[in-house]
């Protein structure tokens, strides 16, 4: 019987081995990440001192700029780091910690697009009714269920993944431990847990992009035949700008997991990646909120508060 030595740390090999292009990309990164971590907190730190903003929309976007932050947190120090260093080794169980952080966070907001979906499809389509559809034990109710999805799947993922025997090599072609990436090393037979992998996540894909499509359906129908002129462009450029952030995040995932590991090509899978885990936490703070003029308001207006506190105490 042949001796085998099952891996207890993996090495990352990240994305690129070209020395001309660290301290770019690091510098790239580096930019990324700050403005990922500014512009989600500022959200949530406005959205908690405006209570003009304690309305159920910006409930949903304070959950939303809290998983871009930690899902972005989980990934992007460690990029920066193999950056610096040209390789990363990561032990067996923090590889194991970082995709069950990351694998619930991008289903929590995989869900939570499809709860704000929701949301403005009750804001449109019925006003009249909105705030008795959207109480608090509705908006808590679906946050909660985004998260208990999230944390619910990332368990699933884990023990398909990790039950799993590494025995031959420990190189994970990827600049973080993302599943098809570190399934794709085992010497045991893994047919079925790609499959139970390409099932679950398009369950939870599909599922969450069906309520947005439906939502936005509705959403199209009645600007269409209730609105006119500037209001119903307006409407619909609102409504471009949240497709335009959907697109890429359900884009890069179905690319990313909807196949077999056989058929990834890794340098690839990396590019679309950096999107997922990178670009569109930096992104969404711009396309759902930046843009709006009450939170454009409420900054105003701490900004003022904290101007007259300075002053004060000088």
């Amino acid at each position: 019987m042949e001796n085998r030595t099952e891996v207890t740390e993996f090495l990352l090999l990240g994305l690129t081995d070209d020395p001309h292009l660290q301290l770019p990309l690091f510098i790239t990164f580096f930019l990324i990440y700050t403005i990922t971590v500014a512009g989600n907190l500022g959200m949530i730190l406005l959205i908690l001192l405006d209570s003009c903003l304690h309305t159920p929309m910006y409930f949903f976007l304070g959950n939303l700029s809290l998983v871009d932050f930690c899902s972005s947190s989980a990934v992007t120090p460690t990029v920066m780091a193999g950056l610096l260093v040209g390789e990363k080794i990561i032990s067996y169980n923090a590889c194991a910690a970082q995709m069950f952080l990351f694998a619930a966070l991008v289903t929590v907001e995989n869900y939570l697009l499809s709860a704000m979906a929701y949301d403005r499809y009750a804001a449109v389509c019925k006003p009249l009714h909105y705030t008795t559809t959207m109480t608090t034990n509705v908006c808590t109710g679906l946050i909660l269920g985004s998260y208990a999805c999230g944390f619910l799947n990332a368990v699933l993922h884990i023990g398909n993944t990790f039950s799993l025997s590494f025995c031959n090599s420990n190189v994970v072609h990827h600049f973080f431990c993302d599943i098809p990436a570190v399934m794709v090393l085992s010497c045991s037979e893994k047919q079925v847990r790609e499959l139970v992998l390409i099932y679950v996540v398009s369950f939870h894909t599909f599922f969450a992009f069906f309520i947005i499509w439906i939502s936005y359906l509705f959403i199209f129908v009645t600007i269409l035949s209730k609105y006119s002129g500037t209001g119903a462009q307006k409407a619909l450029t609102t409504c471009a700008s949240h497709f335009t952030a959907v697109s890429i995040f359900y884009g890069t995932g179905i690319f990313m997991y909807l196949q077999p590991s056989s058929s990834h090509s890794m340098d690839t899978d990396k590019i679309s990646s950096v999107f997922y885990t990178m670009v569109i936490p930096m992104l969404n703070p711009v396309v759902y909120s930046l843009r709006n003029k009450e939170v454009k308001s409420a900054f105003l207006k701490v900004k003022r508060a904290f101007t007259f506190w300075s002053q004060k105490n000088i």
